[in-house]
């Protein structure tokens, strides 16, 4: 007996924590589960094959908005070519409207609904040894005779039942490691379904701690935790950064969503005490209009979100991504405008301009007619229009969210667009203005490289000012070579060759006195000049005083963990 769990990840990077969970539910019988995980950029024909290939007796397919309409094209096919197969689905894509989905496609067996680890180790049994399907809670099935069947929902299962799914870490090199130390909400936002299941259940520290510490001692890039609102518990939330803090590894991040109005001042001395980099920290900010944040039932003090923002900026430690929702109730353009200026006014690592997604089981899909809210009726689901915002000013928006994505969240072009602000009444009309610009030179829809896109900036900012154009173009030179050691110099960058000789002098210095460059012994003079750059600015372009020429040397072995920005070393003359 096989039974096959079968993920569609959205990227390589991504693994799929719920099948990993359902296969170790399955107890003794763990060893007759098997996981088969995928992208969406694979051919839909080389999974289909792989499937067949694996030759299951049974396979269970994880559905998502973003693998919805893949996966049951897939169920279709290999229904055809294995009817014999019993296929079933699960999921929050799924859950919602189990009959439905089971009417649409006659091809599935029947849906795992809700929450599936107690669901899907009795499904395992059964169809080991023999069990009926009719006896298990948690199933939506098809009988016989065509008919589809509603068992009662499955209990909630204690979180401390579920097995640590990491037994080693082959097959996860170079992805995201997820990890769950809690489900539920306390909250009740309107949009999302987490608000569904308030009851917050804890997976008990004495396993959670050991678990991190697996993560610690093998070394991996990034952990990312699933919880909803990991702070809601603040004892818990500051054990699990004390601890993380005491066992650092100079290598793991961790990553957590968090209510940053919830953080209290003993939480925010722990972590201005953390290495830089160790925790990055996403806030789902929404929206600043108040009427917006009372419909959608969420409880957010935003000033006190603000000072928190600011808190943790000023202690340089930790990575903060802020979020927004554009096409909620009572949000118009003008408003959503606003929001955004003072999220980006907060000055987070990474701003994410997202979309309304009215999603099957939320509040947001049994309120939309009444908001006037029409959405997309295939995933994503998301907002096309509302009583308070047009299509056409969504597309707008679209617009900016892709220049908030290429230039801003990237942090490559930070240097450029702080002096680009100014030229603007506010940070939103500068990315609207660079969005036009795009759709105006028929820039979209192509695939830039990086020193395209600065060369796009470049042209962008000589339009607007062309006044300045000597400071615009020292500042991308600060911007391309803070970040990489680009090989491919600009054709309007200034010559440096009246400089060699300075450089030359300080990389002589380095060899027999170093001071400046670390972590560069036992190189020679030329192999330091290959692995930095040197660069002359004429503006005092890092606003420290003196008088130009500023020769500056960029170290890439020492680099700002939060921005990925190399180290900036001046030469004196």
């Amino acid at each position: 007996m096989k039974i096959l769990l079968i993920a569609i990840n959205a990227k390589y990077i991504h693994s799929n924590l719920a099948v990993y969970c359902l296969k170790a539910c399955a107890g003794e019988l763990e060893a007759q589960v098997e996981i088969a995980e995928y992208t969406i950029n694979h051919r839909k024909e080389d999974i289909l094959a792989d499937i067949y290939r694996r030759k299951p007796d049974v396979a269970a397919f994880s559905c998502y908005i973003w693998n919805r309409e893949y996966t049951v094209s897939l169920i279709r096919d290999f229904h055809q070519i294995a009817p014999e197969v019993p296929l079933w689905v699960g999921g929050p894509e799924v859950s919602y409207d189990a009959p439905e989905f089971l009417e649409e496609f006659p091809q599935a067996a029947g849906v795992l609904a809700g929450e599936g680890e107690k669901s899907f180790a009795a499904l395992v049994k059964a169809y080991a040894r023999g069990g009926r399907a009719e006896d298990i809670p948690g199933l939506v099935w098809r009988g016989e005779d065509g008919r589809i069947h509603e068992n009662l929902p499955a209990e909630r299962i204690d979180m401390d039942e579920i097995p640590f799914v990491y037994k080693n870490m082959e097959g996860f090199a170079h992805r995201i490691i997820y990890y769950e130390s809690s489900r539920g909400c306390p909250f009740s936002c309107s949009y999302c379904l987490s608000s569904i299941d308030r009851q917050v259940r804890f997976r008990s520290l004495d396993l959670v701690l050991p678990e991190l510490q697996f993560f610690l001692d093998q070394k991996v890039p990034q952990v990312k935790f699933v919880d909803r609102t990991f702070n809601c518990s603040h004892s818990r939330a500051q054990a699990i950064w004390r601890y993380i803090a005491e066992h650092d590894n100079g290598i793991t991040n961790f990553h957590f969503e968090i209510g940053a109005d919830l953080l209290n001042e003993e939480e925010l001395r722990l972590l201005s005490s953390l290495r830089p980099g160790l925790v990055q920290l996403e806030i789902g900010v929404q929206s600043v209009n108040g009427t917006t944040i009372r419909e959608i039932d969420r409880v957010t003090d935003l000033e006190r979100l603000r000072r928190t923002v600011a808190a943790v900026r000023a202690g340089k430690k930790i990575h903060q991504h802020l979020d927004l929702i554009a096409g909620l109730p009572y949000e118009d353009y003008e408003s959503f405008v606003n929001s955004f200026n003072a999220v980006y006014a907060m000055r987070p690592q990474q701003l994410q301009l997202g979309f309304l997604k009215v999603l099957k089981g939320s509040k947001m899909r049994a309120k939309a007619a009444e908001y006037e809210i029409l959405y997309r009726q295939e995933p994503p689901y998301e907002v096309l229009s509302s009583r308070w915002i047009s299509y056409g000013e969504l597309l707008r928006l679209k617009g900016v969210e892709e220049m908030v994505e290429v230039y801003y969240n990237s942090s490559q072009f930070a240097h450029t667009l702080e002096a680009l602000e100014g030229l603007f009444p506010h940070p939103y009309a500068m990315f609207e203005a660079l969005a036009g610009y795009y759709e105006r030179e028929g820039l979209n829809g192509r695939s830039h490289s990086r020193l395209a896109r600065l060369e796009i900036l470049r042209a962008f900012a000589l339009e607007r000012d062309p006044e300045h154009r000597e400071l615009y173009e020292e500042l991308l030179l600060l911007d391309l070579y803070l970040r990489e050691n680009s090989k491919s110099r600009p054709a309007w960058a200034k010559d440096l060759s009246p400089y060699r000789e300075d450089f030359r002098r300080f990389y002589q210095r380095e060899v027999t006195s170093p001071g400046s460059l670390k972590g560069y012994e036992g190189y020679d003079s030329r192999q330091l000049a290959h692995m930095t750059h040197g660069e002359v600015f004429f503006y005092d372009v890092f606003h420290t005083g003196g008088t130009p020429p500023y020769l500056t040397v960029f170290d890439y072995r020492n680099r700002d963990p939060l921005t990925g920005n190399g180290a900036v070393v001046r030469v004196e003359l």
